[in-house]
């Protein structure tokens, strides 16, 4: 994990880009994970950590419609969240992460270990993605975490 936050800020620092992230089920750890790269302040710009729907509407403006018709963790939201995240920050690039760790809070639908992200900003559209994690509450937020990581490097170009 910490070898791609490292290859992360190498890959931000040479275009000059800041990274916003907005976590909800990872609480925070990707942000630890970046932050614990050294010189990670001239490109980690602030991290937003979401976990209640209010917070997710009051922070980065995910639309209660939103929500109400596709859930906490879904494609839809995961977007908005990104989308949210630039806005009320001065970054250029940025990665939400929901999903459902577990235990418990699966459904037949989103079953545990279901996650979702978006990335936004940076020379690409923005993009999603829902996956589906097998193991322990904290392996599939450790997973999640790296995800992110993986796809922001791909995001701006450069093999991890």
């Amino acid at each position: 994990m910490y070898r791609l936050a490292e290859v992360l800020g190498r890959a931000l620092s040479a275009r000059g880009y800041k990274l916003v992230t907005a976590e909800s089920c990872t609480g925070g750890w990707l942000g630890q994970a970046i932050t614990a790269v050294p010189g990670s302040s001239g490109w980690f710009e602030r991290g937003f950590v979401v976990y209640s729907n209010a917070s997710k509407c009051e922070l980065l403006g995910v639309r209660a419609e939103t929500l109400a018709r596709f859930g906490a963790v879904s494609i839809e939201t995961a977007a908005e969240m990104a989308e949210g995240a630039l806005q009320v920050s001065h970054a250029d690039v940025s990665v939400a992460i929901t999903g459902i760790a577990g235990p418990a809070g699966g459904t037949r639908e989103k079953p545990v270990g279901t996650v979702c992200l978006a990335w936004q900003g940076g020379p690409l559209p923005p993009h999603t993605r829902a996956f589906r994690i097998e193991g322990t509450r904290e392996g599939v937020r450790r997973r999640a975490v790296m995800v992110a990581l993986e796809g922001l490097i791909e995001r701006l170009g450069t093999g991890a």
